[in-house]
């Protein structure tokens, strides 16, 4: 059983999907501080000093019961808060990651697109020829 998940795991495409992972991971967590501490800071600013990871309802007032400066100071109360902000931090760092995404697809689909054969080989005389060609302008020879 050993041999056997050995083999699984060291297969190429568990291996690749590690390291994707592994990479994925690293990646988002780039994102999220680019999206918390480089993005959403000057947008607040512009917004009237609003910070993001401390927007926040409060449901339920705590043991501390009153208004709350921050999701910290609520949270240390034992107040039942809607995170708001911190939902909108998520959601961008999503819409960053998954444009990162497209540009990645869109690049290697491009790299296949040029990969894409745009001539054939001559059965007869083994000269390259366009794709569309009917005739060899080689040895005249005739395709279907």
């Amino acid at each position: 059983m050993f041999k056997e998940f050995k083999e699984f795991a060291m297969r190429g495409n568990v291996v690749d999907m590690a390291v994707g992972i592994i990479i994925g991971s690293a990646f988002g967590a780039i994102i999220k501080s680019l999206v918390s501490d480089v993005i959403l800071p000057p947008i607040g600013l512009i917004l009237g000093n609003v910070d993001f990871s401390n927007l926040f309802v409060v449901l339920k007032e705590g043991a501390i019961p009153g208004s709350y400066a921050s999701l910290a100071d609520a949270q240390k109360a034992g107040a039942v808060t809607v995170n708001y902000g911190i939902f909108v931090n998520s959601v961008i760092s999503f819409l960053i990651v998954a444009f990162a995404v497209f540009l990645l697809i869109r690049a290697i689909n491009r790299m296949k697109r040029e990969k894409e054969p745009t001539a054939k080989e001559c059965p007869h005389c083994l000269s390259q020829i366009p794709l569309k060609a009917t005739r060899c302008p080689q040895c005249t020879s005739q395709f279907e």
